[in-house]
C-alpha cells in the first residue's frame, strides 16, 4: 500500500506540459525551465510546427501528441473557412507538422493516425479529430505508467541509476518514459542515488530533469557529460536508463546525441543499459538505425551559450541532435507490452502483432 500510494503522490504533483483548453492549445515553453514557468498558446497549426522545430515542446511522445492537436486547429480553422478545398489545406499543414523533427517516429505515427481518422470523418471532422487527439495523449500516459512499472521491476534495492537527456512528462503526455521508470523505482523505494548528465548543448538533464525530479521530490545529483565514463568506473551506478526518438526493426535505438557513447562504456564497465519507449516509438519499417534520418541542428548551439559565443572567432560546429546506437549494447529494450531482453528483428517483430 505505500508503493501505491507513493506512486499516486507522483502521479498526482506531476504536472501538464501540454494542454487542450477548449479551442486553443498551450504548451508549456520549455526553453525557459527551470526559471520560469511560462505556457504559450496556440491556434493555428503552422505555429505549432514551428514550435516543434525551435524546442518548446521536445521529446518524441510528446512532439507526436503536440503534432496531433495541431491537426485538430487546423480542422478548426480551415473547415469553417476554406469551403470545399479544407482538407487539402488541412494536409498541408499536416506535411508542415510531419517536417518539423524529421527523427522522431512519433511525430509521423500520430499524423497518421490522425489522417485515418479524418479519411473517415464526415463533413465537420472537428469533434472526431479531437477525440483521437485526447485518445492519443492518454493512451501515452496509460502505457508511461506500464513501462515505469516494467523497468523498475528489473532494478534491485539499493540500485543506482544514471539518466540521459530529459523522458519525463516534459517530453511525453505524462510520468516519462526512463523518468517513468525512476519515478516507479523510487515509489517502490528500490533507488539509492539518482544521477542525470546535464546533456549539452541545449542542457535538457539539467534544465529539465533535473527541474521534474526536484518537483516531484526526488533526489538527484547532476553530473557534466564527460563525466559519466568516471562515475561508472567509481561503480556508483548499476544502470543508465534512457528513452528513443525511434527504434529500428532490428533493435538499434536513435536517441539523443550522446546515447551511444554511453551504452560503448556502460558495456565496458557491466553498467546495464535500459531503453524505456512506447510501442508508437518501434518502427518496424525502419531496418536500422544507420538509415534513419538525422536531424542536424544549428552550429550557433554549440558556439554560443545564453546567446553569447563561448567557442573562439572563426570556430565551426557539428551538432548532429541524435545518435544510432547498435542494438547489440541494448541490454533490456520496456515497452508498455513488457521487457524485451537483447532486442533484435525477431523479437520486436513480435510488437506488430500486439
Amino acid at each position: 500500500m505505500q508503493t501505491i500510494k507513493a506512486l499516486q503522490d507522483i502521479m498526482n504533483s506531476t504536472f501538464q506540459a501540454i494542454k487542450w483548453t477548449g479551442s486553443t492549445l498551450e504548451l508549456l515553453d520549455q526553453r525557459c525551465l527551470p526559471h520560469t514557468e511560462s505556457y504559450l498558446e496556440f491556434s493555428d497549426a503552422p505555429a505549432v510546427a514551428t514550435a516543434i522545430s525551435d524546442m518548446v515542446v521536445r521529446g518524441a511522445p510528446a512532439i507526436g501528441i503536440t503534432a496531433a492537436y495541431a491537426v485538430v486547429l487546423s480542422a478548426q480553422q480551415h473547415h469553417a473557412a476554406a469551403g470545399g478545398n479544407w482538407r487539402e489545406l488541412l494536409q498541408q499543414d499536416i506535411e508542415l507538422l510531419a517536417a518539423a523533427r524529421p527523427t522522431a517516429v512519433n511525430l509521423v505515427w500520430a499524423l497518421r493516425r490522425m489522417q485515418r481518422c479524418l479519411a473517415a470523418a464526415d463533413d465537420n471532422p472537428v469533434s472526431m479529430l479531437l477525440d483521437e487527439a485526447k485518445r492519443i495523449h492518454q493512451a501515452d500516459i496509460d502505457a508511461n505508467v506500464c513501462m515505469g512499472g516494467y523497468g523498475a521491476s528489473l532494478i534491485n534495492k539499493g540500485d543506482s541509476v544514471l539518466t540521459y537527456c530529459n523522458t519525463g512528462s516534459l517530453a511525453t503526455g505524462g510520468y516519462g518514459t526512463a523518468l517513468g521508470v525512476v519515478r516507479s523505482a523510487w515509489a517502490a523505494n528500490k533507488l539509492n542515488r539518482v544521477f542525470a548528465c546535464e546533456t549539452r548543448p541545449w542542457l535538457q538533464g539539467a534544465r529539465l530533469t533535473a527541474w521534474e525530479l526536484t518537483h516531484d521530490d526526488i533526489p538527484v545529483t547532476l553530473i557534466t557529460d564527460n563525466a559519466a565514463a568516471f562515475l561508472m568506473q567509481q561503480q556508483q551506478v548499476q544502470w543508465v536508463i534512457t528513452g528513443a526518438d525511434r527504434v529500428a526493426a532490428n533493435g538499434d535505438v536513435i536517441n539523443k546525441i550522446g546515447t551511444y557513447q554511453l551504452a560503448v562504456t556502460c558495456r565496458y564497465h557491466g553498467v546495464k543499459m535500459m531503453v524505456a519507449a512506447p510501442r508508437s516509438t518501434v518502427d518496424l519499417d525502419m531496418p536500422d538505425g544507420l538509415q534513419v534520418p538525422i536531424e542536424q541542428r544549428a552550429e550557433s548551439e554549440v558556439l554560443e551559450l545564453a546567446g553569447q559565443r563561448i567557442a573562439a572567432s572563426g570556430a565551426r560546429a557539428w551538432n548532429p541532435a541524435f545518435d544510432v546506437t547498435p542494438a547489440v549494447l541494448v541490454d533490456y529494450l520496456v515497452t508498455e507490452s513488457g521487457v524485451i531482453e537483447a532486442p533484435d528483428r525477431m523479437n520486436l517483430a513480435a510488437l506488430r502483432g500486439d
